[in-house]
């Protein structure tokens, strides 16, 4: 276990030493792999839908704010939904309009939150998003969640209904029809719908918990959201009828549990052993504070020995000797007094 907190350490030290440089990083890969997932996802233009475009576009985009991989993500959307189908790609218009008000109105600063949304939806991995947020960030921070959320299922809507999208549809009022199924396939989406309402308890249930005053509060918060999504997603697959999703979703809610553990071992490993209480008071107030210090290991110190042989010791300590009464012979001299005084 000291080897861990040693490796955590030193990739602390590491990260905050490299801070500006991995920051580039990390903005370069998450806006690589979403773009490569809208390729994958809906990539009806060939012209922008290759691996050179998105790699293009993510080293324009890791120089940029965050909310410009954000813009770039919608285009890359827009002229895809425009190639199959130009009432489609109006009604992502409006839908992204809405979550763009959203999201700067309740969540500007996790922008990180709804570019990994649809990402983690493509590795099966979602519901690591809602234990994440409330154990590191504020409850309103979900909103972001909740718009990936619904554009994820929009696009996988779209993708499922393409035929009938991208097709030509019998009849003379072909635009009302094709809008009326993009529109339905999103709002009679009840999965969505359950999926979102479970995020969102989740969500308040980790960060209520976390914070409370009780040892190990960030594991219980943990083990109760993956509960919570467990149960819930469950139920709702029985009663709405999903089927094939179950196992998926246990697994990924597995996952999840283990990934929580490894953020409160980097954020909030605490040594519940060694827990203080404290009492004061000021003119108005009285305080009781209980303060539980963080797992932390000091670096080791290293001795290093020098080894030789005895007569290289012997030599040393004669030196030192003589240099001894070098000094003594120089100050009697200088004090003009007898050097036996000075032993």
């Amino acid at each position: 276990m000291t080897r861990l907190f040693e490796i955590k350490d030193k990739v602390f030290k590491f990260c905050a030493e490299y801070e500006t440089y991995l920051k580039y990083a990390y903005k370069f890969v998450i806006a690589l792999v979403l773009f490569c997932v809208i390729n994958d996802s809906i990539g009806f233009m060939a012209q922008i839908s290759t691996f050179p475009v998105a790699l293009l576009l993510a080293l324009v985009c890791c120089l940029l704010p965050q909310t410009m991989t954000i813009l770039v993500a919608m285009v890359l959307v827009l002229l895809n939904l425009y190639t199959l189908s130009l009432e489609v790609a109006l009604v992502a218009l409006l839908l992204m309009l809405i979550i763009f008000l959203l999201y700067f109105r309740f969540a500007p600063q996790d922008g990180i939150l709804l570019l990994l949304t649809p990402i983690m939806f493509k590795f099966n991995l979602p519901y690591v998003l809602p234990i994440g947020t409330g154990l590191l960030r504020k409850v309103y921070s979900v909103v972001a969640i909740v718009c990936g959320t619904v554009m994820f299922y929009f696009l996988d809507g779209v993708y499922q209904n393409i035929t009938t999208l991208g097709g030509t549809v019998a009849g003379d009022d072909e635009v009302s029809t094709k809008i009326t199924v993009t529109v339905n396939q999103l709002l009679t989406n009840r999965e969505m719908f359950l999926v979102l309402a479970i995020f969102i308890l989740t969500t308040i249930i980790v960060y209520t918990i976390r914070r409370l005053s009780i040892d190990n509060a960030w594991k219980i918060a943990i083990v109760s959201g993956t509960l919570v999504q467990i149960s819930g997603l469950f139920a709702g697959y029985l009663l709405f009828n999903v089927s094939g999703k179950t196992l998926g979703m246990i697994i990924g809610n597995i996952i999840s549990l283990l990934l929580g553990f490894v953020l409160e071992f980097l954020f909030m490993d605490l040594d519940y052993t060694r827990t203080e209480r404290v009492q004061f008071e000021d003119d108005d107030y009285y305080y009781f504070v209980k303060a539980i210090p963080k797992k932390m290991v000091t670096s080791s110190e290293k001795t290093v020995k020098h080894f030789g042989s005895s007569f290289m010791a012997e030599r040393t300590e004669r030196r030192k000797e003589e240099d001894v009464r070098e000094g003594r012979k120089l100050i009697a001299e200088e004090l003009d007094i007898d050097e036996d005084l000075l032993n």
